[in-house]
């Protein structure tokens, strides 16, 4: 370990709260993110296995990720803001920091002192940064992004191409091309191959620049598309970047809340702001210390529109028995259906699994709505944050 990485706070920024009056445990297995690194750098070889922590490390906490990273080999990181890369560098000093969301020229100080490199998408940022920084032969390094089909951000192709673009980017001390795949959780999707070509006719035209494509699911493409860079995020947080196969990830998070009470209603009984649930028979409900200022989503709600519609039901563990969300979400509470349990196997206290035990992330985003994304960088900030780890 290098005496320039600097240990972190475990669960810096969040505030520490003792396990005893939280509502919730959010356990996060650093060992399991290193784990999930060495299998991605294991599968790209001599590619580059970037760590995207963006988004506080995807709501798990950047700086005991970077330095768990760190600790593993990882010396190539993204993120979207530049706040984001400073706390970064506070961690690993001779980290290469890429900044996905680019470059403002109010911000140019802060990219010199702790060494960002703004990835610039636009012949106008492209132009603020040159004004900036003149100079190529004492220029900081700066990376170029690409549009190849997801249309966002980035030059296009044909920019990139033409001779006003190349003599913009001749002026850039350029490290590194950057694009991002559209449907790279789709293998045999059209879009991949159009893609790969485009940014292939980008890379031909700067011979020696290093490339940057794949995300956590295109390193699982069959196509392997690695060039010199890859950019694993969802998959390093124990996402499956393999959506209906096996996910090769090991899982990373696991959260637990509270049970605050329990009760009896009879049949026909409306449950939940705006009654949107009823009870078919005599039930036990259990109310959860959790709910969505916690980023246990309003859409997890349980209703009887969803029911009739034949929707799969969120739900959550307990003693390993499934039990469904009833009622709709409220911001501190959720209740589920504990018909399922013996009543003396529930009381005050006890506690519900809401991500762990073979209830993964991508399991708790189905019912959602949504991706595992979301669940990640939604989690709240009212847990006792634990983070677990052999190089704590």
């Amino acid at each position: 370990m290098s005496e320039e990485y600097s240990r972190p706070p475990v669960g810096s920024p969040f505030p520490e709260i003792p396990g005893e009056e939280a509502g919730g445990i959010l356990t996060i297995d650093l060992d399991a993110v290193a784990s999930n690194w060495r299998t991605l750098q294991k599968r790209v070889g001599d590619a580059a296995c970037a760590g995207v922590v963006k988004a506080d490390a995807y709501g798990l906490g950047l700086e005991p990720v970077v330095y768990a990273l760190s600790k593993q080999g990882c010396g190539v990181f993204f993120v979207a803001h530049i706040s984001e890369g400073k706390r970064v560098h506070a961690v690993n000093r001779e980290a290469t920091i890429y900044v996905l969301n680019g470059f403002f020229p109010e911000n140019a100080e802060t990219y010199l002192h702790a060494g960002l490199r703004p990835v610039l998408g636009s012949f106008e940022e492209i132009r603020q940064w040159l004004v900036v920084f003149p100079d190529k032969a004492s220029a900081p390094p700066a990376a170029v992004k690409v549009n190849t089909g997801m249309n966002r951000m980035g030059l296009t192709v044909e920019e990139a191409l033409s001779p006003e673009g190349k003599a913009l980017l001749s002026q850039l001390n350029l490290k590194l091309i950057v694009s991002h795949f559209a449907c790279s959780e789709e293998p045999g999707h059209p879009a991949v191959q159009k893609q790969l070509e485009a940014f292939r006719a980008v890379r031909g035209a700067w011979p020696g620049i290093p490339g940057s494509l794949a995300n956590s699911s295109g390193v699982f493409l069959p196509e392997a598309p690695y060039f010199e860079v890859v950019r694993p995020g969802y998959a390093l947080y124990g996402g499956n970047p393999t959506p209906g196969k096996p996910n090769p990830m090991k899982p990373v998070v696991r959260l637990e809340v509270k049970v605050l009470a329990t009760r009896s209603v009879d049949a026909g009984a409306a449950v939940g702001y705006n009654g949107r649930w009823t009870a078919a028979k005599p039930s036990r409900l259990a109310a959860l210390h959790v709910g969505y200022a916690d980023g246990f989503l309003r859409s997890q709600s349980g209703t009887d529109d969803k029911i009739r519609a034949g929707a799969a039901a969120a739900g959550v563990l307990i003693g390993g028995t499934p039990c469904p969300v009833v009622g709709r979400v409220s911001m501190d509470l959720t209740l589920v259906d504990v018909s399922a349990l013996p009543a003396q196997a529930l009381k005050r206290g006890t506690r519900a699994v809401v991500i762990g035990d073979g209830l993964s992330i991508d399991d708790v985003a189905g019912p959602a709505g949504t991706i595992g994304y979301e669940i990640l960088t939604s989690l709240g900030r009212r847990y006792s944050r634990r983070y677990i780890g052999k190089d704590l």
